[in-house]
């Protein structure tokens, strides 16, 4: 197959330049080519790999003295791979290779090798494709193991055997899993099953390099595929138990609960139509993370989750120290959409009061938008009568948000009264009273017992002071 009329990039033919005066054979493979074919030049990532039979780092260097103008090179010898940076674009270059490997580690032996070793050692068939940048084959396709026709027939599948392709390196089974979420495509059955036969082997692989494959997978259009597979390959046990965990149905007195699991990844699939933000997407996943651990039935009330959202607060430290995940305003975030993901569900079955409304405003602070995103994708009822009033009541909820906020101000407030006004008024250094004037206060305006303005805290401060037995000092 002739692909050169769509090798448009301006780096394609000054590399068959440079490969035809230094003789040395240079191929465009991977991802470029697979999404050449699938989506066309126009839709190609904007990274670029070249395996060069030879050495790719002199190449790369080649390629770098031969663009006008200045161009990023980096050099990593130890792998014996170059970087070039030319304009948006990155072309990453390697010495074709074949490589062997030992149980204990997914870090292979190299030697130099043929352009037929190189592409016998990529992870899946569709990433198995060159195309020619040589002067008499540029733009020829090698295609040595079918990856056009498994393209067309929307298929993953290992290039040799797939047993010893995952035993070798096992993070492959996590990426043909991302494959399949991000491409809409199956998995070939032979392949399927040597991922759960070398399930166990993902141990080798670091928490980082299996976190990155599920943030991947997380960022596709519909990720519950990627989790059904992990579940079904039984990755997901290994890798993610506390997801794991939440699936499952029992049954008391003929009273059943609802899949968690399954329940969970509807969330994250309604989530993603409404949101790119990654954190999110985690807040999605895990908002009801502790609901395994809360499970308890109740005799004339049935099966409860109590403080599930407490509890599953206080479990997301933990899970992003394991998972390598950021221990920062990331973790926290995530945290803060866990703890709060049943307020605004409660206030929409129930009766919308300024007050609650102005404390879940307080709460959420900048983060109410993503707080009621992620509620109204939390309704997962087959029912539709039952999804349209929950939307109905949602709507409600949001008025009454604007209306409030338009009103009294409290998103992210700091009492009108602060610590240091209050020690003044009376007189007191820093003490218990101080905390006790300035909480109640702050509990007042959210209550909507006084307007949140300077004058009406003041006057709350000097009765509570008298509650508490203090005498004004400096009225000022």
């Amino acid at each position: 197959m002739d692909l050169s009329s769509h090798l448009q990039h301006k780096a394609f033919k000054l590399l068959a330049k440079v490969a035809a005066r230094e003789q040395v054979e240079t191929y465009v493979v991977g991802g470029y080519v697979r999404d050449l074919l699938l989506y066309g030049e126009e839709a190609t990532a904007k990274d670029i790999d070249i395996v060069v039979v030879g050495s790719g780092i002199k190449m790369a260097e080649k390629l770098r003295d031969s663009i006008p103008g200045e161009v990023h090179l980096a050099v990593f010898k130890n792998f014996g791979t170059a970087m070039l940076k030319w304009e948006r674009t990155e072309i990453e270059f390697v010495g074709a290779r074949k490589e062997s490997y030992r149980s204990t580690s997914r870090k292979p032996t190299v030697e130099n090798g043929s352009l037929e070793d190189d592409q016998n050692r990529r992870d899946f068939t569709i990433n198995a494709m060159a195309i020619s940048l040589n002067p008499k084959s540029f733009g020829t396709l090698l295609d040595p193991f079918d990856g056009q026709k498994h393209l067309e027939e929307k298929l993953i599948k290992t290039p040799l055997n797939p047993g010893d392709t995952f035993s070798d390196d096992p993070l492959r089974m996590l990426r043909g899993i991302r494959f399949a979420t991000r491409l809409g495509f199956h998995i070939e059955q032979e392949t399927l099953h040597a991922i759960s036969e070398n399930r166990e082997r993902i141990g080798i692989i670091s928490q980082e390099r299996i976190t990155e494959e599920l943030n991947k997978i997380m960022m596709c259009e519909c990720p519950s595929v990627g989790f059904k597979l992990l579940e079904s390959t039984g990755l997901l046990e290994i890798i993610f138990p506390e997801l794991d965990q939440m699936k499952g149905v029992d049954e008391v007195d003929g009273q059943r609960h609802k899949d968690n699991f399954y329940h969970t990844l509807e969330v994250l699939d309604n989530i993603t139509r409404n949101t790119d933000d990654l954190w999110l997407r985690w807040a999605a996943l895990l908002h009801d993370i502790a609901k395994p651990r809360t499970r308890k039935f109740e005799p004339g009330t049935g099966w409860t989750f109590h403080a599930h959202e407490f509890i599953g607060a206080k479990m997301i430290p933990n899970l992003f120290r394991k998972m390598k995940l950021p221990l920062n305003e990331k973790m926290k975030y995530v945290q803060k959409m866990v703890l709060l993901h049943l307020r605004p569900i409660v206030l929409s079955q129930d009766v919308v009061t300024d007050s609650a409304v102005r404390r879940l405003i307080f709460d959420a602070g900048d983060d109410l938008e993503d707080l009621m995103t992620l509620c109204e994708a939390d309704i997962t009822s087959k029912n539709e009568k039952r999804v349209k009033r929950h939307l109905r009541n949602f709507a409600i909820v949001r008025e009454k948000i604007v209306e409030i906020e338009g009103k009294d101000h409290v998103r992210n407030f700091q009492p009108p009264i602060s610590g240091d006004k209050i020690q003044q008024v009376f007189g007191i250094e820093p003490s218990r009273p101080v905390g006790i004037i300035k909480n109640a206060i702050k509990e007042a305006i959210l209550d909507g017992e006084i307007p949140n303005n300077y004058e009406a805290a003041y006057q709350k401060m000097l009765a509570l002071g008298k509650e508490l037995g203090l005498s004004v000092q400096n009225p000022g």
